[in-house]
């Protein structure tokens, strides 16, 4: 029953996200990226300093300036600004499909920087995996978007994140690194206003509304994944992450007229099978090792 729940939520969590990359797709061409950025930074931020002070969370630390908070929030900082541009200039299907790849390159990452063991069966899935990301950006022919790029920044960011999260104490709570993720967000914001030289704007009270509606869907969004994790299996509720790019597909379709092409869609479903078959034999090790 846990398990169950546990992957409700999470595949709830992933409709959420889409639902608020379209959002942030809807808006984006008519207000600022980085003041878009920068208001649901401050609305998430606020939601999640509730939660803190009503669970008697402090919102600062001194151990808040440990190496790994401190690269997290960067992290965070880096893969926010890659992701949400490429959300607003690129198909919203394909910068999704590209974000799968950000569990592959954890992965990687664990092997290269933590000392994790990883065999011959994951390397190869991760660099097939790769291999459907270069399908989907197809650098070098006339089908290559640069912009496409901006997405594969936002995968690097929210990998190096999730890789810095496995350093951090548990002594911090999942709301407390929440609320740090959505405070990262406003210099974001800042960094993308001064460098496009664009003034904010008022926005109407139906972009209001909706900015309301994605601060509050991204927040449960943010909290339901930790959620998930914790109440089912890791091996059974993890591969629901992937439901995200089922929504973003469907959202894309249906509300901004989006067609992927054959090499995307192919490209999508490599990722998503390599990543699929990392966690199983990710699963499978620890189970030999168990034993």
């Amino acid at each position: 029953m846990d398990n169950l729940r546990g992957a409700t939520i999470m595949a709830l969590a992933m409709l959420g996200f889409a639902v608020e990359d379209a959002v942030i797709k809807l808006l984006a061409g008519a207000l600022p990226l980085g003041q878009i950025i920068g208001l649901l930074g401050v609305g998430g931020m606020l939601v999640f300093a509730v939660l803190c002070r009503r669970q008697g969370q402090p919102l600062w630390d001194p151990s808040f300036v440990a190496p790994p908070i401190l690269l997290r929030n960067f992290a965070e900082l880096i893969g926010t600004l890659g992701f949400v541009t490429a959300i607003a200039l690129i198909p919203l299907s394909t910068a999704s499909a590209i974000l799968q790849a950000a569990p592959l390159l954890v992965t990687l990452g664990a092997a290269l920087f933590l000392n994790e063991a990883v065999g011959w069966r994951r390397w190869a899935a991760i660099l097939i995996g790769f291999a459907g990301v270069v399908l989907i950006i197809r650098p070098g022919t006339d089908g290559f978007d640069w912009l496409s790029l901006f997405a594969v920044q936002g995968v690097i960011g929210l990998a190096v994140r999730d890789l810095a999260t496995r350093r951090v104490k548990p002594t911090v709570s999942s709301l407390q690194l929440s609320f740090m993720a959505f405070v990262m967000l406003i210099p974001a914001s800042a960094i993308l206003l001064f460098f496009g030289g664009i003034m904010p704007v008022a926005p109407t009270i139906g972009q209001s509304m909706l900015l309301m509606a994605a601060v509050f869907i991204g927040a449960f969004s943010y909290y339901g994944i930790t959620y998930a994790m914790r109440i089912g299996e890791i091996g059974f509720v993890t591969p629901f992450r992937y439901s995200r790019m089922i929504f973003a597909l469907i959202i894309g379709v249906l509300f901004f007229g989006e067609s992927p092409d054959m090499l995307t869609l192919i490209g999508a479903a490599i990722i998503i099978l390599s990543g699929l078959y990392t966690l199983w034999r990710e699963q499978v090790a620890k189970r030999q090792t168990a034993a």
